[in-house]
């Protein structure tokens, strides 16, 4: 029949002859089409509908009003066609026609649909249902097809009103209540004006006699929850609670707990405010005896603890025993005779068989300690707080319940337990940089009591990894993964007994390959976190399975494995000899070899599985190279063929740097000059990883192979080098030159010709301002390699003269960066040391320089610098002349001259500490103009000399800082704290209680200047004052609440730098200080003053700076103490911010993008209130005639703004907020934010996704 059609279809259908009019061309063609679905044969109407279809879904196709009216007649009528398959296809059409015709017509299918979907006829009555939810999906949601979305929602919702009022014909409330749930969910917005008439209509529903009836209600009526006002949410909570006081039947107080189950996660924090009422109710139910009634009360109790965390606080203890209580709740089964049959070591299936003799398919208590279960999980994840408390209370209960007999239950038991253990690696994750004691002090709550119950879990587990049930064994090694990456190491004793499950979940025929998959990956967890020792004893037990998985033929299996076998090549041999204990890995290795070396040699297999065998060959040859013998020659020769396939180069590059490096120092010999040649060619490839290995590779193999290299091999890579010593790349530079320092010291003659090629490139990045680090390490490195080297031309002397003549023309002080003098004085330094007989007159060189005026001020500059860094390697001994040329160049006019004379005399002191120290202490006390000067050399010495030799000093060092404590000039104040700070660090024991007395009856000054120095005591890395500052940072965090303003600033710097440095030194004080610090975000009218300027008034805000200070720690606190944080709290004051000025705007902008991914829930329950500033500053225009930077500063507040933005709706369930989704349409329709909007999305078309999430077109 089809083949007979294609001809004519061909002519009537497809025809390109009417190329000149396209309209009245498609209204023919749609004609021909209408014509043929009236056809009497089935075939035809289902082809032309097809066809219909087809030209539907084409954007450019246009319908005019007639051919609208026709398609759309035509359509319904084939709705009611006697064939099922023309029904469904007509269905399809109305998606595409939705957005095709106009307004009267999409009423005009709605009409009829609804109509239909009352019709006494079933298949016309399910057709027109999927009609109408077909029409509803393809609404459309833009602005511009608001009013007809509006229009069409209206006429549904009052026909489905009605609908729902049927009581006799069950099937149609049914599908009324389905589409009403599809339509509350997609545009409950555009039936707000019908919310207050839907819940009229639904809440009766509840009391159906047919459970499908309540359960569609309960659904529609939580799609209704997200979007409806407060008042009518109040209403549904009270009708729910009303009607659960009356005491009703079992099966309707079943409706109404799962009702506010589904309202409570759908409403979130909206029930927040009813829980008082509402949990005592649902605790009362827990007791009657219904097992489905008790599973919907711990549901609900679950999305209270989930939706209010803080609200449920209170109510957490009651809810808690209660879970403990049903989480063991099983009346059908006797947990005593398991007990006594483990006892008696019975046989695995026996077990199984007495299972069969309980189990009741009546038997529903399951449900209930399942519901409690998870209800503790969401306790767990919520509460990291209670997280010590948990260990004493849930921990033992949920490890006694790893013997629960239901397969499903236990699954959740597992979720349960690792959810526990994820928790306690973040809170531990989260500890500060402190010094050991204190940090063994923080872990010790937590990991300690889990330490203790090791034992316990893998007597729990071990008997289960054996299980017949592959989902107990999956969640047997999802907790023991989870426990070894929390705890590493604590495994260690229990391994003996472990190993028997892994084995067995890998070699077990009827295992399938994902349960494979999860024992490797487990034991290669296993194998990292523990000590070779511990596996060793059973590697004759552990290695065939292993290969027998290598040599699987699914690729993730022999993935999987290879890094296993990588990982237990480590554990034969490893390379820290003290490790290997006396193991000997030659009888194994054969084994492993063959194995690796089959899919190593194979070339048709997946490139994860090349990769990991390229590896784990290399981790042989690294390890047991001298085991191998002959076929050592053949691997390495692989590894070159694979070193030139694109697709495995990388790998190949990176397991050879492995080989060189092995101390077993491998003869690479026979594939060197080839490799050498291939890597060069690496380097001018544009692809960084392979760069960086490539170089990494290079100087492992001139550090580790020299005698095996010929200088003529490495020209091929040294032509490439010159390319990349570029500041460009400082990382690719820094190991370019890391490589040539190699060159310099294990092949000196490859360097002959190095002048003309790399050498300007290292100079001109010596010159460059971004070289610091380890970068300007390696070429001081090189320098000192190079010139030592004696291979090129190029000795001492040119070197320098390459160094500085930069800084002799007359027009450079402006071109050259301040850093580039400190990296050419650390270079000039750098040689000097290496080179002793040529410092003396180099020394006289730069001591004429500063003099003489003829000199460029670059050039003397940079020659004071130059004494400063030889000083500071001891070079000059105690010459009285370079002392009084510095003296005298404190005394130039020339700014950058003085600062330069401050740093070389402080780095000349760190030299001849005695020689210089007393002579600087004297100059400070009697030199006031020159006091700050001196305050920068004595503040390098602090910081750069070792304690021993400060130590005679302190006393006259400390006494003469607290005599400018009180300068009134803040600069000085600031580098006195700085300095005093740092002096603490040399002895803390005796200094830190100093500062502390000082805070007493000292002036406001004085106060700030030791507020600030605790701040400088903070450092980042461990340290012994830490301990001591635990104790005492209270004292100095109650300046907080100085009356000076200036203090308050300098205390909320200072408890900042102990936020982002040491956030263990302020945890426990959060509760004392949070209080404080948020009434510093608070805008005082009293600090705001009208100064005049001419005519003109402007106002200052002296509050400001204390403000930002303010804002500043809260966004610390975010990353370093955010479980401390009560997050509505918090956010109420960036609420605040969000009104606040430029700079704390922005900040806030900041937090809230944090916060929307930290804390999504609290962020939705404030989320209407958030939205108004937002929408404020987007939408804000700067008034015409403003200066540029007032233009400058309000784009980038809308830029930040707009990050927030799609951070916030980036949150899941952002839809159910109505502020936001009318936000988010704003963007979509205003072209100005939209463009912004993309751009921060990066520029593509889909920049409005998450619109497009929250429905918004």
């Amino acid at each position: 029949m089809f083949r007979k059609m294609k001809k004519p279809r061909r002519i009537l259908f497809g025809g390109d002859s009417c190329q000149n009019n396209k309209m009245s061309n498609v209204s023919y063609h749609i004609s021909n089409l209408l014509e043929k679905m009236t056809s009497t044969d089935k075939d035809f109407r289902f082809m032309a509908t097809n066809d219909l279809m087809l030209e539907l879904q084409k954007d450019s196709i246009k319908l005019d009003e007639d051919s609208e009216r026709k398609v759309v007649s035509m359509l319904l009528r084939l709705l009611e066609d006697k064939n099922g398959e023309v029904q469904n296809l007509a269905v399809k059409c109305l998606a595409p026609l939705v957005s095709k015709v106009k307004e009267p017509q999409v009423e005009t299918m709605v009409d009829t649909l609804c109509s239909n979907m009352m019709s006494d006829k079933e298949q016309l009555r399910d057709i027109s249902s999927m009609g109408l939810k077909t029409v509803i999906a393809e609404l459309p949601l833009s602005t511009t097809g608001v009013n007809l979305t509006t229009g069409v929602c209206k006429k549904i919702t009052s026909q489905l009103i009605g609908a729902m009022g049927k009581q006799e014909d069950v099937s149609v409330q049914l599908e009324a209540l389905d589409i009403l749930s599809d339509m509350l969910g997609r545009l409950s917005g555009a039936l707000v004006s019908f919310h207050g008439s839907l819940l009229s209509s639904l809440l009766p529903q509840l009391t159906s006699p047919r459970m499908a009836v309540r359960k569609r209600s309960i659904l529609a009526l939580g799609h209704l929850v997200p979007c409806c006002s407060p008042a009518l949410f109040s209403q549904l909570t009270e009708h729910l609670m009303t009607e659960l006081a009356k005491a009703p039947p079992t099966s309707m107080s079943r409706t109404y707990i799962q009702c506010l189950a589904t309202v409570s996660r759908q409403g979130g924090h909206r029930v927040g405010e009813h829980l008082e009422k509402l949990i005592p109710m649902v605790v009362k139910l827990t007791s009657v005896e219904d097992d489905e009634l008790r599973e919907y009360c711990f549901q609900a109790f679950e999305a209270f603890i989930r939706r209010c965390p803080k609200e449920m606080s209170p109510h957490i203890s009651t809810v808690t025993q209660l879970c403990l209580k049903f989480m063991t709740y099983d009346p059908n089964y006797n947990y005593d005779d398991e007990e006594e049959e483990d006892s008696m070591d019975v046989e695995d299936g026996f077990g199984e068989e007495s299972d069969d003799e309980y189990s009741d398919d009546d038997d529903m208590s399951w449900k209930v300690r399942r519901s409690s279960i998870k209800c503790l999980e969401a306790l767990i994840h919520t509460r990291r707080d209670l997280l010590l408390s948990f260990y004493s209370s849930l921990c033992p209960a949920l490890l006694t319940r790893f013997k629960e007999r239901e397969e499903n239950v236990r699954a959740d038991v597992f979720s349960a337990f690792s959810t526990l253990l994820r928790q306690t690696r973040v809170g531990s994750s989260h500890v500060g940089l402190i010094t050991e004691q204190v940090a063994a002090r923080e872990e010790e709550p937590t990991v300690t009591m889990l330490k203790k119950q090791v034992p316990v879990i893998v007597k729990a587990l071990h008997k289960q990894l054996k299980d017949k049930s592959v989902k107990s064994r999956q969640g047997c090694f999802s907790v023991l993964t989870e426990l070894a990456h929390t705890v590493p190491g604590a495994l260690e004793e229990h391994i003996p007994a472990l190993i028997p499950g892994i084995v067995f979940s890998l070699t077990d025929k009827s295992t399938s390959s994902t349960m494979r998959i999860d024992a490797l990956s487990f034991f290669h967890v296993l194998l990292v976190s523990h000590p070779p020792r511990a596996f060793q004893p059973h590697m004759q037990v552990l290695l065939p399975p292993v290969v027998a998985c290598v040599e699987d033929s699914f690729y993730k299996i022999t993935s999987e494995a290879l890094l296993v076998t990588q990982q237990l090549v480590k554990v034969m041999r490893p390379l820290d000899q003290s490790a290997a204990g006396g193991f000997d890995p030659k009888p194994f290795v054969k084994e492993v070899f063959s194995s690796t070396m089959k899919r190593l040699k194979a070339t048709d297999i997946d490139q994860e599985v090349k990769e990991r065998a390229i590896s784990c060959m290399g981790h042989m040859v690294c390890h047991l190279g001298d085991h191998l013998g002959a076929e050592l020659k053949g691997v390495l020769s692989i590894f070159l063929e694979r070193l030139k396939n694109e697709i495995t180069r990388l790998t190949t590059v990176r397991t050879i740097t492995l080989i060189t490096s092995s101390p077993l120092k491998i003869d690479l010999s026979s594939v060197l000059p080839e490799a050498l040649s291939v890597l060069g060619s690496f380097l001018r490839k544009n692809q960084r990883a392979l760069k960086l290995g490539t170089l990494a590779c290079l100087t492992a193999l001139v550090t580790h192979q020299t005698s095996s290299i010929k200088p003529a091999a490495l020209e091929p890579v040294l032509s490439e080098l010159p390319s990349l010593v570029d500041e460009i790349d400082m990382h690719v530079s820094q190991l370019s030159i890391t490589l040539l320092t190699c060159m310099a010291k294990a092949c000196p003659s490859s360097l002959a010709k190095i002048s003309s090629s790399v050498l300007p490139g290292v100079f001109q990045l010596v010159h460059s301002p971004l070289l610091q680090g380890g970068a300007l390490a390696a070429i001081l490195d090189f320098l000192q390699a190079l010139v030592l080297s004696k291979a090129s031309n190029i000795g001492f002397s040119q070197l320098l003269k390459s160094l500085m003549e930069p800084f002799h023309s007359p027009q450079c002080l402006s071109d050259i960066h301040r850093q580039s003098y400190h990296s050419v004085a650390r270079c000039v330094a750098a040689l000097c040391s290496v080179c002793p007989k040529d410092t003396p007159s180099t020394v006289s060189s730069l001591i004429q320089q500063v003099k003489s005026h003829s000199c460029p001020e670059s050039a003397r500059v940079l020659a004071v610098l130059c004494l400063g860094e030889v000083g500071r390697s001891g070079s000059l001994g105690g010459s009285k002349e370079v002392q009084a040329v510095i003296l005298e160049a404190f005394s130039s006019s020339s700014e950058e001259i003085k600062t330069a004379a401050s740093c070389a005399l402080g780095s000349m002191a760190v030299g001849s500490l005695n020689e210089y120290l007393p002579f600087m202490l004297k100059e400070i006390a009697s030199q006031p103009k020159r006091q700050y000067l001196l305050l920068h050399s004595l503040k390098e010495v602090i910081s750069a000399c070792p304690a021993s030799s400060l130590s005679p000093h302190l006393e006259s060092i400390w006494a003469l800082l607290f005599q400018n404590a009180l300068c009134p000039e803040e600069g000085t104040r600031n580098l006195v704290a700085e300095c005093l700070g740092k002096l603490t660090l040399v002895n803390p024991d005796q200094l830190l209680p100093r500062l502390k007395k000082q805070l007493i009856g000292g002036s406001a000054l004085a106060r700030s200047t030791v507020v600030t120095a605790v701040k400088f005591t903070i450092i980042d890395q461990p340290a012994p004052i830490d301990a001591l500052l635990k104790d005492c940072i209270g004292d100095f965090l109650a300046t907080l609440k100085d009356e000076d303003i200036n203090v308050r600033r300098v205390a909320l710097v200072m408890f900042n730098s102990a936020a982002h440095n040491k956030p263990s030194l302020i945890r426990g004080l959060l509760t004392k200080v949070l209080p404080h610090l948020y009434q510093e975000t608070q805008i005082r009218k009293d600090l705001i003053r009208e100064v005049e300027m001419g005519p003109f008034k402007h106002t200052v805000d002296d509050g400001l700076d204390v403000r930002k200070a303010a804002f500043e720690c809260m966004y610390t606190l975010l990353d370093s103490c955010l479980e401390g944080l009560d997050v509505l709290q918090f956010l109420d004051h960036v609420e605040e911010g969000l009104k606040d000025h430029y700079d704390i705007r922005m900040l806030t902008f900041l937090m809230l993008a944090r916060l929307a991914s930290l804390c999504p829930a609290g962020v939705l329950q404030r989320l209407d209130r958030l939205v108004e500033p937002l929408k404020a500053t987007c939408t804000t225009k700067v008034k015409a005639g403003s200066v540029k930077q007032e233009f400058e500063k309000q784009e980038e507040l809308r830029r930040s703004a707009m990050r927030a933005v799609a951070a916030l709706l980036a949150v899941p369930e952002v839809e159910r907020s109505p502020s936001m989704a009318e936000f988010a349409n704003l963007i979509h329709t205003n072209a100005d934010m939209a463009s912004i909007y993309q751009s921060i999305q990066g520029g593509d078309a889909s920049g409005l996704g998450p619109a497009e999430g929250m429905d918004l077109g």
